[in-house]
């Protein structure tokens, strides 16, 4: 049987994979999950955007030590932390119900915290939403208190059939509920540095999560490199501290994203 490279561009984890089981985990039950095979490393590479990001092979994944050129994926260097970062052409070519962008501000840090939120439908955008204004906050507690708001209204989205992905600036964010918080819950919420900061929040959106990984995605964005999403919700980071909104409230006013791009930035 001639090799197939499979191409995922919506899944757990977005790549090139070298056999059918390892895309299919990645795809199998996944809202939205958008995937196709091609004959050849070029014509695969090329699909998904001019360079390889290859996932590991069913082998590898499972031990395996073949030694096999043709069973061996090709890597590229990790990213940083080990998160994939998604360019705009990237995010915009997701065919996805939802996209929620958030972002987190403090003034000075620690200082006035607020957080923010993009929702687009259809590519469109849909709603902004702000608030959660804490007086002596952090980035860090700002970024995870959007990203919280993001997985309680993702579950909404889900449990109406949407496909959904999250996209944040804070890889810091990502990594606690989706990396981090594993560990940390099987050794009792503890971690060898000592404090856990912010664990209150940490736990719930891990146990929020826990029920939502295999229909949702979150996915990490560069902030303030012109992605319209994350700015859009940087701005409302910046309404929330200068309101001193502390409820997460739906931004009341006409969305013209020209003018409200011109609004104070974090």
């Amino acid at each position: 049987m001639a090799k197939k490279f499979y191409v995922v561009w919506q899944g757990r984890q977005p790549g090139i994979y070298t056999d059918w089981n390892s895309c299919k985990a990645q795809v199998d039950k996944f809202a939205g999950a958008k995937y196709k095979s091609f004959p050849t490393k070029a014509e695969a590479e090329q699909a998904f955007g001019g360079k390889g990001s290859y996932g590991a092979s069913s082998s590898a994944a499972s031990g395996s030590k073949s030694t096999s050129r043709a069973q061996t994926p090709i890597k590229k260097k990790p990213a940083t932390n080990g998160i994939k970062t998604y360019t705009a052409t990237e995010i915009n070519a997701m065919s996805l119900d939802v996209k929620m962008f958030t972002d987190g501000g403090c003034e000075p840090n620690p200082g006035q915290a607020g957080s923010g939120m993009a929702v687009y439908r259809n590519n469109k955008i849909a709603e902004l939403w702000y608030g959660l204004y804490n007086p002596m906050g952090t980035n860090n507690t700002a970024e995870l208190n959007a990203l919280h708001q993001a997985l309680i209204m993702a579950k909404t989205e889900v449990e109406l059939g949407h496909s959904v992905a999250i996209l944040c600036d804070s890889k810091y964010s990502i990594q606690c509920v989706t990396q981090w918080a594993i560990g940390w819950q099987k050794k009792g919420w503890k971690k060898a540095g000592g404090e856990i900061k912010n664990l209150e929040v940490i736990k719930a959106m891990f146990a929020l999560h826990q029920t939502l990984k295999d229909n949702i995605q979150i996915l990490h964005v560069n902030g303030h490199v012109g992605v319209e999403g994350n700015e859009l919700a940087d701005r409302m980071t910046m309404v929330a501290i200068n309101e001193k909104e502390t409820e997460f409230a739906r931004y009341p006013g006409p969305i013209n994203v020209a003018d409200i791009l011109k609004m104070q930035h974090g």
